[in-house]
């Protein structure tokens, strides 16, 4: 006998965004982070975090109860950190990668935490110049929680193409939509998360790795998606930084149904396919190499077909959910997205007009607080 789910949970929402710190008249990356972040403490209080890298800020919203409240959030904290990097002669951009700036030459922020990273990394993380997107959605259940991880796999590369933003690599068209990706997989646990048939089974695992000294703290597990180790989220890593708040807001609206999605069907008894990693890490590479553009394995057909297509699919599959998580408006976004192209694609078509990378700069800051 199925389960009747009456009414969804709320599935709440948090979301971290990585920004670019930029001199305004070389268009590289400035490590001025430490005076935004200073400034930024006394207003924005934990919303706003140093990274690694002294050009990077993080900031990330409170739990907002639906799309709509994470908007808000979103485009807030956008102009807020406009303003304190203004006060500072300097601007801000949403790119998974800068076009041209050399890791070499950006500073290591001084904090024990991110020393420890680098100690134990080397060179490895003192070459992670990238900058990501993170969307929690909330489940209380564990339980529920990894059968929802385990089955959301299969979704990533879809979401992915949708948000590739980081076609350029120290001065080089890299042939890829997005190369971020390319550049964390250098670190240790990232990627795809394998497959756990229970929470015990997946508790063991991160047991057995904070017992052998491979990690100090759950945290260190950096996959495409996860429980979260401290929070009731699951946590969505593997999206590109969006250039505007729309196009954020509609991966955050994306992300949430189908984690609603999901979780209607579990609660029903019924168990959406979960397929070989091996196999969703093909889908991964071709979304990473050519975003919208391209073409992703059908697994139930055995065959390729058009990205859009499969990205029509998975508008179909959570139709029936997003009118009760009241963000209709915001999924369908992504028929801007297919028509437009994603970050990646709008770039590249200002360095093929200009062929001038310090424009593609300029693009990228101009985009970022537009429209709010």
């Amino acid at each position: 006998m199925c389960a009747v789910i009456k009414k969804l949970p709320q599935f709440t929402i948090g979301v971290e965004e990585e920004y670019q710190i930029i001199d305004p008249t070389t268009r590289d990356l400035r490590s001025h982070m430490s005076k935004i972040v200073d400034g930024g403490k006394i207003q924005l209080r934990e919303q706003v975090k140093a990274e690694m890298h002294q050009s990077v800020v993080e900031v990330g919203t409170n739990i907002c109860q639906n799309v709509q409240e994470a908007r808000k959030e979103v485009a807030f904290l956008r102009n807020k950190i406009s303003e304190l990097a203004a006060q500072q002669g300097l601007i801000v951009g949403a790119s998974s990668t800068h076009p041209f700036s050399k890791w070499q030459d950006q500073e290591i922020t001084d904090d024990p935490r991110y020393h420890t990273i680098v100690d134990e990394l080397k060179d490895i993380a003192r070459s992670n110049l990238i900058f990501g997107l993170h969307v929690h959605v909330g489940i209380e259940s564990r339980e529920v929680a990894l059968q929802v991880m385990n089955q959301a796999c299969y979704f990533l590369p879809h979401i992915y193409a949708l948000t590739t933003n980081s076609p350029f690599w120290e001065g080089r068209n890299t042939g890829f939509k997005a190369f971020r990706a390319k550049v964390f997989a250098k670190f240790p646990r990232t990627g795809l998360p394998e497959y756990f048939d229970s929470v015990q089974s997946y508790d063991n695992f991160l047991e057995t790795l904070v017992k052998t000294n491979c990690i100090d703290n759950p945290k260190k597990i950096w996959w495409d998606l996860r429980m979260h180790p401290f929070f009731s989220t699951i946590e969505f890593r593997i999206c590109d930084m969006c250039l505007t708040v729309e196009e954020t807001t509609c991966i955050v609206a994306l992300i949430q149904a189908v984690v609603a999605k999901l979780y209607k069907l579990i609660m029903s008894n019924i168990s959406y396919n979960v397929y070989r990693i091996a196999l969703i890490r093909e889908n991964k590479f071709r979304a990473a190499r050519n975003g919208i553009e391209g073409k992703l394995i059908d697994f139930g057909k055995k065959q390729e077909v058009p990205t859009v297509d499969l990205i029509m699919e998975l508008l179909d599959f959570i139709d029936d959910v997003v009118d009760e998580l009241g963000s209709r408006e915001e999924v369908n976004y992504v028929h801007q997205i297919l028509k437009n192209g994603t970050g990646a694609d709008q770039q590249l078509k200002v360095y093929e007009e200009t062929q001038d990378l310090t424009k593609v700069v300029d693009f990228i800051t101009g985009k970022f607080t537009e429209g709010i």
